[in-house]
């Protein structure tokens, strides 16, 4: 069956499928490069990494396209206290992000464009709005304000908007009805600076994903998303753009993650209470951090708690030990090849059926409960192989090692391996 979930910009259940021929086109928005990855991109990357294994393991093909911002304001601010330029903190952190990525065992993206490459693009995009008379100059910056009109509130939250967003350096709330945003603004070297009809500058952030998801797939794209953060302002300026220039949205459905929080506040790099994704990974390891940040439904947050992540990684080790045993059959061993497949069709209807990989967790649990409850637990004699191909289902669809093949499996490629435009 195909996949369905929320889609954040109606409301409303849809099925995730390609609106064109050819493979479905999966958009993310991909990290801001001045600081370690937390956590919390940790989880945003998780569930997309699960949305993508999903809809390949239920037969649909894949593009996977997600940018990397290595020029923007705080990336300036960053740099400055380093001592270093925009680009080599740039270039820095992006090597730490895919290394941190590699070893969180997510699937890596197809092409994964920077941000610099797009400029020229990007100066195209700002001139065809442009060309729609709707983009003035507010001192050294100019903004594009979209017509006043029920197209901008297709997002539910709409009429909530500033409650909504999470304020950062470099993203004021310019406008009180969350329309206008910036397109150009005017700056010299040594900060990114590149000539364009306005004068030299920088283009402004919103244009960057419109950009890149029209050169690689096309307008509208069949699933985008990020953080919930991103909804405001982000998400509604590249809707604003594609209903501008394409007259029709950004995307057929939109999936936003829900926050990761450390005392009670969003895990943020500008608020600086973030756990480096790469301590945890160190401590526990990537299987057990999956488990612990998939807990949750994907629209709750969580509240990051270390005693939690450990009782998780216990959790996990036990339901990791529990499964890969089944990969070998044993003397008057109960569980049957069966057993497993049926484990493994209940997986994906749970992710299929809503995205709900909480609730295919705790099938997994109490699943592994009960074969441990057995008088005995083992598989049975002559059904080692359905028992391994039920297993490596299990594995492709959720990016966990539960022992069906002699390898550790679902790793990324090195980081020196990344595709690029």
């Amino acid at each position: 069956m195909a996949l369905r979930l929320r889609d954040t910009r109606t409301g409303t259940v849809r099925s995730v499928t390609p609106g064109r021929p050819g493979p479905l086109a999966l958009y993310v928005c991909g990290p801001t490069v001045y600081d370690a990855a937390h956590v919390g991109h940790g989880r945003t990357y998780l569930y997309f990494d699960l949305l993508r294994r999903t809809l390949e393991e239920g037969g649909t093909p894949v593009r996977h396209i997600m940018n990397i911002t290595d020029f923007e304001d705080k990336v300036d601010v960053r740099a400055a206290e380093l001592g270093l330029t925009w680009k080599q903190l740039a270039r820095q952190e992006e090597r730490r992000f895919f290394s941190d990525l590699n070893h969180f065992g997510a699937r890596m993206p197809h092409v994964t464009p920077r941000a610099s490459d797009f400029v020229s693009r990007m100066v195209e995009v700002a001139r065809r709005l442009d060309r729609t008379g709707r983009v003035h100059r507010q001192g050294d910056s100019w903004f594009y304000t979209p017509p006043i009109g029920s197209r901008w509130k297709n997002f539910i939250i709409a009429g909530d908007l500033e409650q909504h967003a999470v304020a950062e350096p470099g993203h004021p709330l310019t406008e009180t009805d969350g329309r206008t945003f910036m397109v150009w603004k005017l700056q010299k070297p040594p900060l990114p600076s590149w000539p364009s009809p306005w004068g030299p500058g920088t283009p402004g952030w919103q244009l960057e994903c419109y950009a890149m998801a029209s050169r690689y797939l096309g307008m509208p794209v069949d699933l985008h998303g990020g953080g919930q953060d991103l909804i405001y302002p982000h998400h509604f300026a590249g809707n604003e753009i594609a209903f501008a220039l394409d007259r029709s949205p950004f995307s057929r459905v939109f999936f936003h993650a829900a926050f990761v929080l450390r005392e009670g506040r969003k895990m943020s790099k500008s608020l600086r209470n973030l756990v480096p994704l790469a301590q945890p990974l160190r401590e526990v390891g990537a299987g057990a951090l999956r488990w612990y940040l998939a807990g949750p439904a994907p629209t709750e947050k969580l509240e990051w708690d270390p005693r939690r992540l450990r009782r998780a990684a216990e959790t996990f080790a036990l339901v990791q030990g529990t499964l890969a045993a089944l990969g070998a059959p044993v003397a008057e061993g109960s569980v049957g090849g069966a057993d497993l497949h049926r484990l493994a069709d209940g997986v994906q209807r749970d992710l299929e059926r809503g995205f709900r990989p909480d609730l295919a967790q705790q099938r997994i649990l109490r699943f592994t409960d009960a074969v441990r409850h057995r008088a005995a637990p083992g598989l049975q004699r002559g059904d080692r192989r359905a028992a391994r191909s039920a297993l490596a289902r299990i594995e492709r669809l959720i990016g966990l090692d539960f022992g069906a093949s002699e390898r550790r499996r679902g790793g990324l490629r090195a980081p020196s391996d990344r595709p690029r435009s």
